[in-house]
């Protein structure tokens, strides 16, 4: 089958994807529970490199020490049988009532300790299975009535937190990175870090920045109208993009977490055209769920489709890049410049002097056409399907 996903394509899962029932706040499930070993099983067998979970979604929040060990050890048995890998995991602190006001923010100082240990008791069961980046995404940090909160401690207690948990990783001795997940809003009115720039300058105030980058997700960045590819080059330019979570989202709407490539085509291939032209090597993880009027068979028809579309865009991506005719507007329009070079290169008396005395002709300059209206169109033409490799 064409467009058939492999091992290597590097392709992951949240449990939680396909786990979901089609529940929402107006309306009760529509499809039966699905076990994380029956997930994992038939991910397997479609290609799937890689699964995520959060805590909760393999081992209830009141199981006993051995109804943990027993799941755990289940667990890592089918994702050796399956030949599956986990690509992350991270810890629920969203569900249970106890996360109301936040985890790591949360007022009560009770609340924040009970948030350290869940979270440190996740850590040990993610190296148990063979994981190296471990998520966190502060759905409740963050508030609705904003006099509820300082929130310059709320900042203060978030990195404290996670200063913390980069401290018990080296402890333990553990292979582990984090990666901080941004959101603006839902389900908390305001979520504290709302954009991935802000997570990007927080994270240079952490004790151990290297350990700490992001995985920006489409929706998340489209609920803030900003520009995905825009965002996640940013990231991975800082070499920050530890991985990437992908659906497809309507602007400004609620978090809807669409297929991939199913909304905003044009900014799925510009998204999909950056991973492949740039170098990234990490996870490509979906993070979506299936349309409520779906049974079983259309989870997976549903996990096919993420992955499908992203090797067909990753096509175009490719095809768009060998093209000879964005080649050739791509070459006009790369003025090279010896005194930009050298300026590049680092800062030196002389240079400055250089571009100081150097004459410009900015009319000359400013009326060269660049052609940007022929390459969007041959964007189109090649994701329309009518122009030809």
């Amino acid at each position: 089958m064409a467009y058939e996903p492999r091992k290597e394509d590097k392709f992951s899962f949240g449990l939680w994807t396909c786990a979901n029932r089609g529940r929402d706040p107006f309306g009760e499930a529509t499809r039966p529970p699905l076990d994380p070993f029956t997930i994992v099983r038939k991910l397997g067998e479609m290609g799937v490199w890689g699964v995520s979970l959060h805590d909760n979604d393999l081992i209830p929040i009141d199981a006993s020490v051995a109804e943990r060990d027993r799941l755990l050890k289940e667990f890592k048995k089918t994702l050796d049988e399956s030949g599956m890998v986990i690509a992350m995991a991270t810890t629920n602190m969203f569900y249970d009532p106890v996360f109301k006001d936040g985890g790591f923010t949360s007022n009560d100082g009770r609340v924040r300790s009970y948030s350290l240990h869940k979270v440190m008791h996740a850590i040990d069961a993610a190296v148990e299975l063979g994981a190296d980046t471990f998520v966190f995404w502060g759905g409740r940090e963050g508030t609705e009535v904003d006099l509820s909160k300082n929130h310059v401690d709320s900042v203060k207690r978030y990195r404290e937190a996670l200063n913390f948990l980069c401290h018990y990783v080296k402890d333990q001795g553990y292979n582990m990175r984090f990666s901080l997940e941004a959101k603006p809003n839902e389900p908390r009115g305001d979520i504290y870090f709302s954009t991935t720039g802000a997570l990007l300058g927080f994270i240079a105030t952490l004790d151990y920045p290297e350990m700490v980058g992001v995985n920006p997700e489409v929706a998340h960045e489209l609920m803030a109208n900003l520009n995905c590819a825009h965002v996640y080059a940013q990231c991975l330019e800082a070499g920050k993009l530890f991985l990437v979570h992908l659906n497809s989202q309507k602007y400004a709407r609620y978090d809807q977490d669409l297929r991939f490539g199913s909304e905003d085509i044009q900014g799925n291939f510009a998204l999909v055209h950056l991973l492949e032209t740039n170098g990234f090597d990490g996870a490509r993880e979906f993070d979506a769920h299936p349309y409520r009027t779906e049974d079983v068979d259309g989870v997976w028809d549903f996990a096919m489709g993420c992955m499908r579309n992203y090797l067909i865009l990753k096509e175009k991506a490719l095809q768009f890049e060998a093209d000879p005719e964005v080649q050739e507007i791509r070459a006009a329009n790369d003025g090279a410049c010896a005194l930009w070079e050298a300026a590049a290169g680092g800062y030196s008396p002389e240079t400055a002097r250089a571009i100081k005395a150097e004459s410009y002709d900015i009319k000359a300059m400013a009326e060269r056409g660049l052609r940007y209206e022929r390459l969007s169109q041959i964007a189109c033409e090649i994701l329309l399907g009518v122009r030809k490799a």
